[in-house]
């Protein structure tokens, strides 16, 4: 390939863009295409190694909710995806979490392991009491069945915070 086509192609289309220079239009489109390219990422048989790993996904995801969304992704013995799944919707400043209906979904989908995850609408990625509280009754049922809390993190439009990462689980 002649050096002129492989520079071409080392190129960044959108290297130069930025929010200011986008209409909410083509604004709405990136995001879209963010997220195809991410679905792409996190599809099933996927391994998560790192909280890293899913924090891009998660802050697009959930990016711009007005209300608390709380979800599970659901996993195998060796960290790879099974579901993703957003199992409860709330208000702005908090949702009502089932631990019965998270344990029943980890049985449906064969399930060893999990990572939680829930919005901050309001800001403010630090986990709160009723966070860890939340967390302390899940892993309190899941491990009557013998599935395990990799993480539970909490997301903002701006940030994420592990658990894990923080000591608490």
């Amino acid at each position: 390939m002649p050096a002129t086509q492989a520079a071409c192609t080392d190129s960044n289309r959108f290297e130069s863009l930025t929010p200011a220079s986008l209409s909410n239009s083509e604004k709405s489109s990136v995001v879209a295409l963010a997220l195809a390219v991410l679905k792409q990422r996190w599809r099933p048989g996927r391994s998560y190694r790192t909280p890293a790993d899913i924090e891009g996904l998660l802050r697009l995801k959930l990016a711009g909710r007005r209300n608390e969304v709380f979800g599970v992704l659901y996993l195998d013995s060796r960290n790879r995806l099974i579901e993703l799944i957003e199992l409860f919707q709330g208000t702005v400043d908090g949702a009502a979490v089932y631990p019965r209906v998270v344990a029943q979904r980890a049985l449906e989908k064969n399930s060893a392991a999990v990572v939680l995850f829930h919005n901050h609408p309001s800001g403010g990625a630090e986990g709160s009491e009723s966070d860890r509280l939340i967390t302390t009754k899940l892993s309190q049922a899941l491990a009557l069945i013998d599935v395990r809390i990799v993480d539970h993190l909490v997301v903002t439009d701006g940030d994420v915070a592990s658990m894990a990462r923080n000591g608490w689980i």
